[in-house]
């Protein structure tokens, strides 16, 4: 897992080492203050047959050196320390970010289906920001403070070495409690995450259900649910806190025995007069730039494995394979009659079985309007997300102009096919930016051109700002007509030739869906024209229609063939006249 994120890191490789090299030198400096402390008391101070005077300018002359170094050289390197660290890692995660984003972009429906947004949500954002935590502590602060202990044991064996290894003689303790506690404290942190995620997740579906959830008056009952969750979360993050809370509480007890036995046993040497008072002192001072590194490499190593944790969570999006891809020679399409052919197609969510459709056999002919219509759960949606391969059929094959759609490139087929469906999205972006979305780089006599189709520009420019208006999260400032027309203006602007109208209008009243059938109507002219359709009286106009029961096709014809063969599609036209 580390090493599949150093990848991201490797072209930053060289800004790192910088980081590091100015790190030493942040730290390298207070590194000075134990060596003034000595010869201040053992030069000066204490210093036999110097007069005052001589005692106050040697004082005097050594601070101003010291000054010099921490007010004019210390303020550049600690700036630069810091700007470039956090540059850095901020970069690797928006380079990591955004390569996760187009993988979330290449994942199908079928995932989406199967994951709660707000769980997705978190790791790319939550999960991701403490991976920078390995950035900054793992490649950056573990080898400053290593350097750190490293150059103070040096000093601190050329002032004493029986004192120094006095001093190290709680490292073994150190490290292995450092090994003891840190694999806990990953799965810890792993379990911490997910049920963060949890949370997130339920918030996000309640939020955007919130109507819903007002509407039955069951705000206490969800009240007491996302209780559950959050709950769940307090238990994992105080599990978590506990484990913690012991490693520092062993490590710290470990480090404070340390000054203990150096003073002890300094003292000892300066009463025996072998260690003179100013080194003493230095050393004393010099403990707490070899233990403060220390405590920090375990609070490190805690932070590590919350890092590692997320990392785990990250990589694991990372690899969700694609359920639909492009075949190794896909061409790209360019459809030139727009015929369209089901040949003895299967389809089963789960990949194996089909049943959900089954035997799937018909052909469309170019520039033709096809309907299909049956009960709820008959496999009408199911089949028209099948020609822009939302989803890849199970058995047989749809063929666009002759050939098998899976020899064309996804996003060529795709830029072939509009859609207008039942709940069109609308992003919380400006009207003209919505249906810009079909063509970005659009000119807006263009925009302007494909609203006017859609019978859509009228109201636009009755919006407080026209094409500018802001529409809100899913176009919520928009009513359920607007949306579609918007929608409608979309396919418009991209101009395909082959469209599917998925219960384009079956959520809308009646004059809405009056406006907009007639709009529909003057779009599928001239194009290969597939409707999903509970209403009945909205495709009587199809050169064929299709009538699907349970993922197959019961029977077909026109209008008027359907009624004199007095079956299903009677029934149901039966059923809706009434």
């Amino acid at each position: 897992m580390i090493w599949r994120y150093l990848k991201f890191v490797k072209p930053y490789f060289w800004l790192i080492i910088l980081t590091v090299v100015i790190g030493i030198l942040k730290f390298g400096i207070p590194l000075l203050i134990p060596l003034l402390i000595m010869h201040v008391i053992d030069n000066i101070i204490l210093a036999e047959g110097l007069a005052q005077d001589e005692r106050l300018s040697m004082l005097f002359n050594i601070m101003i050196i010291f000054g010099l170094i921490f007010v004019v050289l210390r303020p550049p390197v600690e700036y630069y320390r810091q700007y470039l660290a956090q540059w850095t890692s901020n970069k690797i995660l928006y380079d990591i970010r955004e390569k996760l984003y187009k993988h979330l972009q290449e994942l199908s429906p079928k995932y989406y289906s199967e994951n709660k947004v707000g769980e997705i949500i978190s790791r790319v954002i939550n999960d991701v920001e403490q991976t920078k935590d390995f950035i900054m502590t793992g490649l950056m602060n573990v080898w400053l403070d290593l350097v750190t202990v490293l150059i103070a044991l040096i000093i601190m064996f050329n002032i004493n070495a029986e004192l120094t290894l006095v001093s190290m003689a709680i490292f073994p303790f150190y490290i292995f409690g450092i090994y003891y506690f840190f694999g806990r404290l990953r799965r810890l942190m792993r379990a911490r995450s997910q049920a963060l995620a949890e949370v997130q997740g339920f918030l996000h579906e309640r939020i955007t259900g919130i109507n819903v959830i007002k509407s039955f008056a069951v705000e206490k009952h969800e009240e007491k649910r996302f209780a559950n969750k959050n709950n769940n979360f307090l238990t994992k993050a105080v599990n978590h806190a506990r484990w913690n809370a012991k490693s520092f509480a062993v490590v710290n007890t470990i480090t404070d025995i340390g000054p203990l036995l150096v003073i002890g046993y300094g003292a000892y040497q300066v009463l025996g007069g072998s260690l003179t008072v100013g080194a003493l002192a230095a050393f004393v001072a010099y403990l707490e730039r070899l233990y403060g590194p220390l405590r920090r490499l375990v609070s490190s190593s805690t932070t590590l494995t919350q890092s590692i944790a997320s990392m785990d969570r990250v990589f694991h999006l990372f690899d969700e394979k694609y359920d639909v891809t492009d075949r190794e020679n896909a061409e790209p399409m360019d459809v030139s009659r727009g015929e369209i052919e089901f040949h003895d197609v299967g389809f089963g969510y789960d990949g194996k079985s089909t049943n959900t459709l089954n035997h799937i056999n018909f052909r469309i002919i170019p520039g033709e309007t096809v309907a299909f219509v049956g009960m709820s759960g008959g496999g009408k949606s199911t089949l028209v997300s099948l020609i822009p391969r939302f989803y890849d059929v199970t058995s047989g094959a749809i063929k666009i102009d002759g050939r098998d759609t899976r020899d064309y490139t996804i996003q060529s087929l795709r830029n072939n096919i509009g859609m207008v469906m039942q709940d069109n999205i609308l992003f919380s972006d400006t009207v003209k930016e919505n249906i810009m979305l079909a063509l970005p780089g659009a000119t807006d006599e263009q925009v302007v051109e494909a609203a006017k189709a859609a019978n859509a520009h009228d109201f636009i420019m009755n919006l407080p700002e026209g094409y500018d208006t802001e529409v809100g999260e899913r176009g919520v400032k928009l009513s359920g007509g607007q949306k579609q027309r918007i929608a409608i203006a979309r396919v418009f602007l991209k101009n395909p030739p082959i469209l599917i109208l998925d219960e384009a209008t079956s959520a809308l009243d009646l004059e809405s869906e009056s406006i907009i059938q007639e709009t529909l109507l003057k779009l599928s002219k001239d194009r290969t024209t597939i409707i999903v359709a509970h209403r009945l009286s909205t495709i009587t106009h199809a050169d064929k229609i299709y009538v699907m029961k349970d993922g197959t096709i019961a029977e077909s014809g026109t209008h008027q063939e359907l009624l004199y063969k007095r079956n299903v599609y009677y029934d149901l036209y039966s059923i809706q006249d009434l």
